[in-house]
């Protein structure tokens, strides 16, 4: 019997959840997860929750008064290593884990600003240099055991192209994948043991009190700070579009970031073009048969720009 799914459960985790049998009773639970923890935790509402596609937020008061918020999403290969990836950074340039619940996967963080993401910021320069200090600090830790490794993750995705590159109608996406894998495998046996945020971008970053800017929810994976960068180079597209010289706004992007992580221009190419890879993949799973403009614009200024 298809589990019953409350009427107060936000429509966007429906959307996100409600497709399969797992997720409907994950979202059928909802509620009763809620007030379990919140008792289990000695937990107090102080607000509205909030949600995105992948989660809800309550925020809450601990028993000595000290906000946070109560971080509730099902367990799945992407942010099973979340807990370990927070405790290991400890609050350095990331949100702090205050309490886990493995069964559930429930996560009590501390508290941040949600109405202020590093999004609001307008001077891109701003932005990117914020996102290159977080990544550089928070890549400068060594994975701890038990994270999924990059190595692996690339492994996977070159394994994966034969096959899907024939479902892109245009010759030439096709072609520019078929590159990207091609550069991924020579960067595998050297893949890096950092410790990865995986989707640090300016919405995964919020204004602290203990910081100024502080990153959120991770995705943790070993590997090297090159493939860290994309979600920040992707990001405000519409900035890129804007300028007179968009060529000349990737660059300058891409520039910045390097030098301030400390990653070679090569290898940050070829783990940007990684990245390209991967989300094609992932459309082409999806049963789309083209690639995202955006995407082919960053692939294609890079390749054309990696030896300058």
């Amino acid at each position: 019997m298809t589990a019953a799914i409350p009427d107060d459960v936000p429509a966007e985790l429906v959307a996100s959840y409600g497709r399969d049998d797992a997720g409907r009773s994950w979202l059928a639970g909802l509620p009763r997860l809620v007030a379990d923890t919140l008792e289990r935790w000695s937990l107090r509402p102080d607000g509205p929750s909030a949600n995105g596609m992948a989660s809800l937020v309550v925020p809450v008061l601990r028993t000595d008064g000290e906000p946070a918020v109560l971080r509730l999403q099902p367990v799945s290969d992407d942010n099973a290593g979340a807990a370990l990836g927070l405790r290991t950074w400890n609050g350095v340039g990331i949100v702090r884990l205050l309490d886990h619940d493995p069964g559930t996967g429930a996560m009590l963080l501390e508290r941040l600003d949600a109405s202020r993401p590093l999004a609001v910021l307008t001077d891109d320069d701003t932005v990117m240099t914020v996102l290159a200090e977080l990544l550089a600090r928070l890549a400068a830790v060594e994975a701890p055991a038990g994270l999924r490794r990059l190595a692996d993750v690339a492994t996977a995705m070159i394994d994966q192209t034969p096959a899907a590159v024939p479902a892109l109608h245009d010759p030439a996406e096709q072609r520019l994948v078929r590159t990207c894998a091609a550069v991924v495998a020579d960067l595998v046996p050297d893949a890096g043991e950092c410790l990865l945020h995986w989707d640090l971008h300016d919405e995964n970053v919020l204004a602290g009190q203990r910081e100024p800017w502080l990153a959120i929810d991770p995705e943790p994976l070993a590997g090297d700070p090159g493939f860290d960068l994309w979600p920040a180079l992707n990001s405000r597209w519409n900035t890129i579009v804007a300028s007179s010289d968009p060529v000349r706004a990737v660059l300058r992007r891409f520039d910045l970031m390097t030098e301030i992580v400390g990653v070679g221009r090569e290898r940050a190419t070829g783990w940007t073009l990684g990245r390209v890879l991967q989300n094609a993949l992932w459309d082409i799973e999806d049963g789309k048969t083209a690639l995202d403009p955006p995407q082919v614009t960053l692939a294609e200024v890079l390749l054309r720009h990696r030896s300058r």
